[in-house]
């Protein structure tokens, strides 16, 4: 990606999360920015998850993920799944979570709000999977504001590309 296009993917602000997935034994979590809702009726919402990712394929095979919604008092969540110390399988260990009723995914006790969804399609685009999730239930954990990409001192713009906020010009 060249660099202008670079810093215009890093203006198209989003949300912060943490998407999570258990399967069997295993649970994991990863950060997640790209994800919106796509539907209102039903409501539904797309999470893309690099094809490369160990959540891409936990995700594939349960079909179910939950969403962590990130706010200003839970930034430790973005701060560590974006770190390397994240980049392990079974990565949940550092915070407390408990299962969702339904599809007993990860709900993230930090996480301001909480969903579990149910995978309803998925499709390719690039190198990542776009998941189509049907929300099953959700957890309010509070008032808080969620954090966007405004808040954080680099943007992701995909692959291995970070920019940092300094250098997106705004």
């Amino acid at each position: 990606m060249n660099d202008e296009i670079s810093r215009a993917m890093a203006a198209l602000t989003t949300g912060i999360y943490v998407l999570t997935v258990s399967e069997g034994a295993s649970s994991h979590g990863m950060s997640s920015s790209w994800v919106t809702q796509v539907s209102g009726d039903p409501p539904i919402l797309m999470a893309a998850i690099d094809r490369s990712h160990l959540s891409n394929a936990m995700v594939a095979r349960t079909r179910a993920f939950a969403l962590n919604v990130v706010g200003a008092r839970g930034k430790t969540l973005e701060d560590y799944f974006y770190s390397a110390r994240a980049r392990r399988p079974d990565n949940l260990d550092a915070f407390e979570w408990e299962p969702s009723p339904a599809l007993r995914m990860p709900w993230l006790r930090l996480a301001m709000v909480s969903i579990e969804a149910r995978v309803v399609s998925e499709f390719a685009a690039g190198d990542h999977t776009m998941f189509l999730g049907e929300p099953m239930n959700v957890r309010i954990n509070g008032n808080d504001r969620p954090l966007t990409s405004l808040d954080l001192d680099y943007v992701y713009v995909g692959g291995k590309q970070v920019i940092p906020r300094d250098r997106t010009g705004w």
